[in-house]
């Protein structure tokens, strides 16, 4: 298949991204690394009259480590988290999580801020992203990630709007992460996935944040399940708890009680990574 007809616009500023998208309205469509977009397009399960390629505008790239946080521009290759020694130390959950988006030939096109923004509930940075209480910046306003999400590929930007960056809180102390995932196949997107972050002082779990992913319409929270692992609960009751009040829907892959037991198991495996037991 190839596309419908298109009009392709490539702005070298966001003032410029921005003026074509409030220009063409839901006709415009912004273009970041194309790992989603571009086969929607070419199977024609979507179409756009104008295409807004980001790729030019050099201020929505790069890595800059501030005063207890990690600002990262939204057209970021996927690959910079996987490699960049500077993630690796600030955020280990971005660094972990990075290996397992797709393969590598995605992840050297695919982009922080377009992984974000296509929302889907199943894809590991949107779990990141809630977990770590990131604030993701859209123009001049900043939204907190877990108000970002509000379905399957629906976040509360406007058709006129731009995420431009992410930003990470760098935890200090002992942190540890992992992220744990079941796919069918290597590079596909998750049945069930988790992605944990602890502090660690004295050998007891001091801080914890913890998120699943394709068992929702969006990234889950589980802020019970956090509270429990750092009062000391068992990792299997910790597990147990993380998955308790999510109700997965049946699909042609699993059934929603398959995905909430793979959940559990997820959740537990990353516990025993981070806790060391």
């Amino acid at each position: 298949m190839k596309p419908a007809p298109f009009e392709y616009h490539s702005p070298a500023t966001v003032a410029e991204a921005l003026a074509l998208l409030r220009e063409h309205g839901d006709d415009a469509k912004p273009l970041a690394g194309g790992q989603s977009l571009v086969p929607m397009l070419a199977l024609r399960l979507t179409r756009f009259a104008h295409l807004v390629d980001l790729n030019g505008v050099g201020a929505l790239a790069g890595v800059e480590l501030q005063p207890e946080r990690l600002h990262i521009g939204s057209t970021t290759r996927q690959r910079v988290l996987e490699r960049d020694a500077t993630v690796a130390a600030a955020v280990p959950l971005l660094a972990r999580a990075a290996p397992h988006i797709g393969h590598f030939q995605i992840r050297n096109r695919g982009t922080v801020g377009g992984s974000l923004a296509h929302a889907d509930p199943a894809s590991e940075l949107p779990a990141v992203a809630v977990a770590l209480d990131a604030e993701l910046v859209v123009g001049e306003r900043t939204v907190a990630a877990r108000d970002f999400f509000t379905g399957t590929w629906t976040t509360t930007l406007a058709d006129d709007e731009l995420l431009t960056a992410a930003v990470f809180p760098v935890w200090s102390g002992d942190v540890r992460a992992a992220v744990h995932e079941v796919a069918r196949r290597n590079g596909d997107f998750a049945l069930a996935g988790a992605a944990i972050q602890v502090s660690v002082d004295d050998g007891r779990v001091a801080r914890a944040a913890i998120a699943l992913f394709g068992l929702d319409s969006t990234p889950v929270r589980a802020l019970d399940a956090e509270a429990a692992l750092v009062a000391g609960e068992s990792l299997a009751a910790v597990a147990a708890l993380a998955v308790r009040d999510v109700e997965p829907n049946d699909d042609i892959h699993a059934t929603g009680a398959q995905r909430r037991r793979i959940g559990a198991a997820v959740v537990e495996r990353a516990l025993q990574e981070v806790c060391g037991g």
